[in-house]
């Protein structure tokens, strides 16, 4: 009397972490997403640890929560890993507020956005 067990959303040889809520804004965000698109795990991780962009941390920890996903979850091989995709999507936006002059009201607009980075094993070519 067990529910069906879920599909998975992606294919055997990958794995996908998402970190949802991250304060900046989608644009600033995928600037860092670009950075390690298409590379290897370990150098996305050396690229993201000496960025100077504030939300390169927690770009970090979302990749090294996807390679955690694939090693203890489908059993994939850590040295073979590569970041297939890393996109970017937008979340709520807070509104906030600040009086300006001769009664007006200049509007502060607070960005949230959520990533998603899917890692691939691919065999190495001799």
């Amino acid at each position: 009397m067990s529910k069906e067990k879920n599909p998975r959303r992606v294919a055997d040889n990958e794995a996908f972490a998402k970190s949802k809520m991250l304060r900046t804004s989608p644009q600033k965000l995928n600037l860092v997403a670009q950075l390690i698109r298409g590379k290897k795990v370990d150098k996305a991780l050396m690229d993201l640890t000496f960025s100077k962009k504030r939300i390169a941390a927690d770009v970090k920890k979302c990749l090294q929560s996807a390679i955690a996903n694939a090693e203890n979850n489908h059993n994939l091989d850590v040295d073979e890993l590569v970041v297939a995709e890393a996109y970017v999507g937008k979340n709520l936006t807070m509104k906030r507020g600040r009086p300006r002059a001769r009664g007006r009201f200049g509007k502060i607009i607070k960005p949230f956005s959520e990533l998603t980075i899917k890692v691939r094993q691919v065999e190495e070519q001799a």
